[in-house]
C-alpha cells in the first residue's frame, strides 16, 4: 500500500504535458497593450487590416479576409461561392466536424469520400466517382498538416467546373510542391485556435486570388452590410468579425511564423528519432511532394498489433500525458449517419480506431518528448507481453 501511494505521488509531482499549447514568443503583449491604451479593442482597428495584409503576403494570395473562427471561414467561403440548398459538396470522411457543419449551414448536402491510408487526406482517386449533376465543389482538408495531393484534385475540379476549398486549419505553413497550402484552390480557410501553428485565441481567415469572392466573404462575415452603405443589408449575413485584440496577437504571431514552422518540424524530428525502430508503430508519412506542417504528431498501431487504443490513452494520462484520439469519422456522428446512406469508409475507421495524437506544441522540451516516448513504449511493451 505504501509503495502504491508513493508511486502515485511521484506521478503527480511531474508537470502535466498538454496536448497543445500556444507559443507567445513575440510582440503579442506589446500589440495587445497598444489596443487597450488606444481603446480599439473590438472589430475595428489598425491591426485587423495589418494582419490580413501580412497573412495574404505570407500565403502568396492577393486577398485575406479575417473572421472569428475557422468554422466561420469555411461558412463564408461556401456562401461566397454560392453554395445553396440542395447542392452537393464533397468532403473527406475523416476531418474535424467543422468541415461538414459548414456545408450543412448552407443547406447543402455533404458527400463523404474515404481517405488516403498514408496521408489521411481525401483520396483523390475516389473523388471523381462521387461527382453528380448536383455537385458544386470539393473541400480538401490538409489533415494534421500534411498536404493533400492537389494536382489531380484541381484537374478534376476544372474538368467538372467545380470549386475547391482548402480547409487548411491544421496546415498553416505546409507546402505542396513548393506552394503554400491554402493558396492552390479557389479559396483557402484557416483556424487560429490556441493549439494551431499560429493563434489569435480564437479566429480564422479566408484567402483567395479572386477579388469578387474576397469582397463577398467580407460582406457575409459582417452581418451582410453593404461596404458603401453602413446600414444597408443586401444579404443575410453573420457576425463573424475578428476583433482588433485578436488581430494584434495574430500579427505578432505572423512576425515569428518561420520560427513557429521550424519549431514544429524540430518537434516532429525529435519524435521520429525517439520512436524510430519501435516495431509496433507506424509513424507519419511525408510524401515527396509535401512539406508537412506537423500540426500534430500521430502514431498508428500496426495491423498485427492487438491493442486497445483507449487503454493506451488512459495509461498515458495517468502518467500526466494528454495524448488524444483523432476525430471520429463523420459517418459515425449522429447528425450525419443518414447522409452517409449506410456507406462504409474503411480507411477512415481504421485510422481512427488505431491512431493516437501525441502532445505537439512549441512549449515541449526534449525531456518532455523523451518522457512521452519512453512511457508510450513502456505501456505498449506491458500490454503486448503475453
Amino acid at each position: 500500500m505504501g509503495q502504491s501511494i508513493k508511486g502515485t505521488a511521484k506521478l503527480f509531482m511531474r508537470k502535466f504535458i498538454q496536448s497543445g499549447s500556444p507559443a507567445l514568443i513575440g510582440n503579442e503583449e506589446k500589440y495587445v497593450v497598444d489596443c487597450i491604451k488606444t481603446n480599439w479593442i473590438s472589430s475595428a482597428g489598425k491591426y485587423i487590416k495589418k494582419f490580413e495584409k501580412r497573412f495574404a503576403k505570407f500565403n502568396n494570395t492577393k486577398f485575406a479576409v479575417s473572421c472569428n473562427s475557422g468554422t466561420a471561414a469555411l461558412h463564408i467561403s461556401l456562401l461566397a461561392l454560392g453554395v445553396k440548398q440542395g447542392d452537393e459538396v464533397i468532403v473527406p470522411a475523416l476531418t474535424y466536424v467543422a468541415t461538414i457543419n459548414a456545408v450543412t449551414y448552407c443547406g447543402a448536402i455533404p458527400v463523404l469520400v474515404d481517405i488516403d491510408p498514408q496521408t489521411w487526406c481525401i483520396d483523390e482517386e475516389l473523388v471523381e466517382k462521387s461527382i453528380t449533376k448536383r455537385t458544386k465543389g470539393i473541400i480538401v482538408v490538409h489533415l494534421f498538416g500534411h498536404p493533400a495531393d492537389m494536382d489531380p484534385i484541381m484537374l478534376i475540379a476544372r474538368k467538372y467546373n467545380l470549386f475547391v476549398v482548402e480547409d487548411n486549419a491544421q496546415g498553416t505553413g505546409a507546402l505542396y510542391k513548393g506552394k503554400r497550402t491554402g493558396s492552390i484552390g479557389t479559396m483557402g480557410t484557416y483556424s487560429f485556435f490556441g493549439s494551431k501553428m499560429i493563434t489569435t485565441g480564437e479566429g480564422g481567415i479566408v484567402t483567395t486570388n479572386n477579388s469578387k469572392l474576397a469582397k463577398s466573404a467580407g460582406i457575409f462575415k459582417n452581418q451582410g452590410v453593404d461596404p458603401k452603405n453602413r446600414y444597408w443589408f443586401p444579404v443575410i449575413g453573420y457576425n463573424y468579425r475578428m476583433t482588433n485584440l485578436e488581430a494584434a496577437i495574430g500579427l505578432a504571431q505572423l512576425e515569428k511564423i518561420n520560427t513557429h514552422i521550424r519549431n514544429r518540424r524540430q518537434i516532429a524530428n525529435s519524435y521520429f528519432k525517439e520512436l524510430d525502430g519501435f516495431e509496433s508503430l507506424i509513424l507519419p508519412t511525408e510524401k515527396e511532394y509535401a512539406k508537412s506542417a506537423f500540426w500534430m504528431f500521430n502514431i498508428t498501431f500496426k495491423d498485427n498489433v492487438r491493442i486497445d487504443r483507449d487503454l493506451v490513452l488512459n495509461r498515458l494520462y495517468k502518467y500526466g500525458i494528454d495524448a488524444r484520439n483523432i476525430p471520429y469519422p463523420l459517418n459515425t456522428l449522429p447528425p450525419y449517419r443518414k447522409i452517409a446512406q449506410g456507406k462504409k469508409f474503411p480507411v477512415a475507421w481504421k485510422i481512427f480506431s488505431r491512431s493516437i495524437s501525441l502532445p505537439t506544441h512549441e512549449n515541449l522540451t526534449q525531456e518532455d518528448i523523451k518522457y512521452v516516448c519512453d512511457k508510450l513504449k513502456y505501456i505498449l511493451r506491458q500490454l503486448l507481453t503475453p
